[in-house]
């Protein structure tokens, strides 16, 4: 990294400063954006840099970038030419990805189903569905989507943002994952009036409703994808687009968070066997895409 670039590196005590490029460990940056829910509570995304061994760059989401911003990611990636690809991991963080793509149109660009229906400006490189896009900067970079939930056509999109695409990073034992698991980190007023604690881990709200596929089953699939996510990756640190990073502990915290779930996977399972006794996924919804609105990052 050129010595040029003033990196930041997080202090557990205070919230991040937006639009700052992060150090999180060795080869890994993190940057805070805004997102305003009603116009007044900001629970935040998030966009992250990885350096491959080969010396370029990943770009994991992206944010609304300030002009001090860009500067830094211009430094650390000779104007852009060393940003081999920019991803998309979370079917509804799609704002500023045509910005990001007018200001670094040289990269290769992955997305996931919705990016690649909803951003047709944008020529996409490859869909993140795919597993062979998947693995495609293995060992580097590993990235999986969890089991037991709707990835393609998450319905209904008002609410259903439970899914994205985990990315951890080994060299740094980093995890970055969007709405599925949520940090809060000091959080304000109106966030604790929702129940949000300081320093606690949580699954995103729409795993109480439409996050999960609605059979018996599916609770149980999420747990153990969840536990064998935390078997195979021995993430310390984890970024996290609502509502903030830890940095160490963070695999202690999300086995804690997990393993309290237990008595609500059992509860959606139970519920989802009383609703739907066919157990039976519903069918694919895809030609009725609803391809506007409803983003949240």
């Amino acid at each position: 990294m050129s010595s040029t670039v003033a990196v930041q590196t997080p202090n557990a005590a205070h919230n991040l400063d937006k639009n700052e490029l992060y150090s999180i460990g060795p080869n890994f940056w993190n940057v805070r954006g805004r997102f305003k829910i009603l116009k007044l509570v900001d629970i935040e995304t998030q966009m992250s840099i990885i350096q491959l061994r080969n010396g370029k760059f990943l770009v994991i989401d992206t944010v609304e970038m300030s002009d001090r911003l860009r500067q830094e990611i211009n430094q650390l990636t000779n104007n852009g030419e060393n940003i081999e690809a920019v991803i998309g991991t979370h079917p509804f963080h799609t704002l500023s990805f045509p910005a990001f793509y007018q200001a670094y149109p040289k990269a290769a660009y992955y997305g996931t189903p919705r990016h690649l229906r909803r951003l047709t400006e944008i020529p996409w490189k490859g869909d993140l569905n795919d597993c062979n896009i998947r693995q495609k900067w293995e060992p580097d970079v590993e990235m999986r989507i969890p089991a037991g939930a709707e990835f393609i056509n998450p319905q209904p999109e008002s609410s259903n943002h439970f899914i994205c695409v985990f990315v951890y990073h080994p060299t740094s034992r980093t995890l970055h994952v969007d709405d599925t698991i949520m940090y809060a980190e000091k959080p304000g007023f109106l966030l604790k009036l929702f129940g949000y604690k300081h320093g606690a881990m949580a699954f995103h709200p729409s795993i109480k409703s439409s996050g999960l596929y609605p059979t018996s089953d599916a609770p149980h699939i999420f747990r153990d994808w969840m536990r064998n996510m935390l078997r195979d990756w021995p993430f310390e640190n984890i970024c996290c687009a609502h509502m903030g990073i830890k940095i160490g502990g963070a695999h202690a915290d999300v086995t804690t968070l997990l393993n309290s779930a237990e008595p609500l996977f059992a509860k959606l399972s139970e519920k989802n066997r009383k609703k739907n006794p066919g157990d039976e996924i519903p069918p694919d919804n895809h030609s009725h895409m609803n391809v506007s609105g409803h983003e949240c990052g």
